[in-house]
């Protein structure tokens, strides 16, 4: 057994530990994502222009419902597209390897060449590559194309993830004005708990992927701050040029 294959394998090998983020959990980011953002913006607007909270509940209710299917919908065909792209490229590279087994060699090079791999020590792989062609075609599709197979039920999953996320963070910026009588009070509390909502997703979502925590958690609440604001004002000058 070669020395650095004998390494590669040693019990005493340093182990690294990465977060890998999966599809869910990129599901769940866009869904409460938007879920925090688009209901506070447009419970924020309504409160500026309307004085019954419960007129705020319905038109946010409403607008849960109806963004949760939209973005369901949007993962699910996001999610089947990229099934049915892996499939035909798979079909593709099938081919490739049988039909064009030279220049399919050839772009085996180039990869490792990328990594700094002389062709004498690609080689070996190569052959061992041709010797096998499911794992020769999988090969290909991760190293050149950049493509990986979904798991089966993956679209559905994503819509109802992305969905149940959506309706998750709105819940959030909703919940006072179902709550609370006062309109001053609810919109006073809304704003208060989705700005902590978005502090602690942006500072998750910081850890999660690798960011800098309290820069994702500013950077999170700005954007969410900024919609809701625009919205409250826009709906406010609108209300007083109606009157």
């Amino acid at each position: 057994m070669p020395e650095s294959l004998a390494n590669a394998i040693s019990p005493n090998q340093h182990h690294e530990h990465h977060f890998q983020s999966s599809d869910t959990v990129r599901d769940i980011v866009i869904g409460l994502a938007d879920g925090l953002t688009v209901p506070s913006a447009l419970a924020a607007g309504l409160a500026g222009a309307v004085s019954s909270p419960r007129l705020v509940v319905v038109a946010g209710l409403a607008e849960i419902a109806a963004g949760s299917i939209a973005m369901g919908l949007g993962g699910f065909l996001a999610a089947r597209g990229d099934a049915e792209h892996y499939a035909s490229e798979l079909r593709r590279e099938q081919r490739e390897v049988v039909e064009q087994p030279g220049d399919e060699a050839d772009e085996i090079y180039e990869i490792f060449e990328k990594y700094g791999v002389p062709h004498a020590a690609a080689t070996p792989v190569l052959r061992s590559l041709q010797a096998n062609p499911k794992a020769y075609v999988d090969f290909m599709m991760r190293f050149e194309l950049g493509l990986e197979e979904q798991e089966k039920g993956r679209a559905w999953r994503s819509a109802a993830t992305i969905a149940a996320s959506y309706i998750a963070g709105g819940a959030i910026p909703l919940a006072p004005y179902l709550l609370l009588g006062s309109m001053t009070a609810a919109l006073q509390t809304s704003v208060v708990i989705t700005l902590i909502a978005l502090a602690i997703f942006g500072g998750l979502k910081g850890r999660l992927l690798g960011s800098h925590i309290l820069r994702s958690a500013v950077q999170t609440v700005l954007i969410g701050g900024l919609a809701a604001s625009v919205a409250f004002v826009l709906a406010r000058l609108l209300n007083s040029h109606g009157a």
